[in-house]
């Protein structure tokens, strides 16, 4: 399976359980899964804990919560009661939690014609041509204490992985039952690549490349606000491109990469996304004066102008000169 962003960038901002469950992904799941975690959803930017697709099987959404069974004080179809430091609290019932995230991403992904059932399918006519299902995962409540407390009449039993079924010695085989118990039906075909990308490329807006000609191939410019018609022919980053732009983590990095392989579009990437978790101001410099100019005008668009200033290594080296008035270097002419 390929996690996103890779578990070494992401494990520290996870709970306990976020990643036992991730490895466990990791260590049961075959390579044809893809699987995201904690990554903004759709233009509405919405965070499901873990979205699994797998061309053979479907997509799923999880929702993973730590609870102790002691803990539980009460609990509904939409709502439970816990006992935290802070005394008795309310959350939303995370089977609820992620009934909802799902159907946000089949009405997301059903808004398109090429990933929709004809009206004369036989089964499923109008309807999103893969499975979708949902699921909670309870990491510190075994299925025994799970039935013996009747959980199972606010959280359906069939959509709950409890803690001893994700252990490290579970049967991969059994681990996938659990998994694909979650869904109402089977899948009846395989979905193809271009209808993978499809998918991709409506829940993940920030991994769409511009339409424009250009021998940059950066990130699609259009603003996140704007409703975007659905093109026939979709361009988005191929997997391997999003699994490196997510993953980049902190420090710093060197990415090689032949002309054309997306070296920019991985930098415009991570630009737009410490725009969103950072307050601090974000500094870009390029060699290249015209993929300045073009990544500043995709980050403008993108609504993050304000945030990333992006300039030419040259023209901000002038800057600096003139701010703290340092006369500029004199070069011989014949200088090479």
């Amino acid at each position: 399976m390929k996690l996103m962003p890779s578990l070494p960038s992401c494990v520290a901002r996870m709970t306990s359980g976020e990643r036992r469950l991730a490895e466990r992904l990791l260590q049961k799941l075959e390579d044809d899964y893809s699987g995201w975690y904690n990554v903004p959803i759709g233009e509405k930017q919405f965070y499901p804990d873990f979205i699994i697709l797998n061309p053979k099987r479907g997509i799923l959404v999880l929702e993973v919560k730590d609870w102790k069974l002691e803990t539980i004080r009460g609990a509904d179809r939409y709502q439970m009661a816990l006992l935290t430091q802070n005394g008795l609290t309310k959350t939303a019932n995370p089977l609820e939690q992620a009934r909802l995230n799902a159907l946000r991403v089949e009405t997301l992904l059903r808004s398109d014609p090429a990933l929709r059932n004809p009206q004369n399918h036989p089964r499923y006519p109008g309807k999103l041509i893969m499975p979708f299902g949902w699921g909670a995962v309870l990491a510190n409540i075994t299925r025994k204490q799970f039935e013996s407390q009747d959980l199972g009449q606010v959280l359906e039993p069939s959509r709950v992985i409890c803690q001893d079924e994700m252990t490290e010695s579970v049967d991969a085989e059994a681990f996938q039952s659990r998994l694909w118990g979650m869904f109402n039906y089977k899948f009846e075909r395989e979905l193809h690549l271009p209808e993978i990308e499809r998918v991709r490329w409506h829940l993940f807006p920030e991994l769409r490349l511009s339409t424009q000609q250009g021998q940059f191939g950066l990130l699609d410019g259009e603003s996140t606000n704007k409703v975007i018609e659905i093109p026939d022919l979709i361009k988005i980053m191929d997997i391997n491109q999003e699994n490196l732009a997510r993953s980049l983590g902190e420090g710093h990095r060197v990415i090689h990469g032949v002309a054309g392989s997306g070296k920019s579009m991985i930098l415009g990437f991570r630009c737009l996304q410490l725009a969103r978790t950072m307050s601090k101001p974000i500094l870009v410099l390029c060699y290249n004066v015209t993929l300045a100019a073009r990544l500043k005008q995709v980050i403008a668009e993108r609504g993050a102008g304000e945030r990333v200033s992006v300039r030419s290594f040259h023209e901000w080296c002038r800057d600096m000169l003139t701010t703290y008035q340092v006369d500029r270097p004199k070069f011989d002419r014949d200088y090479t």
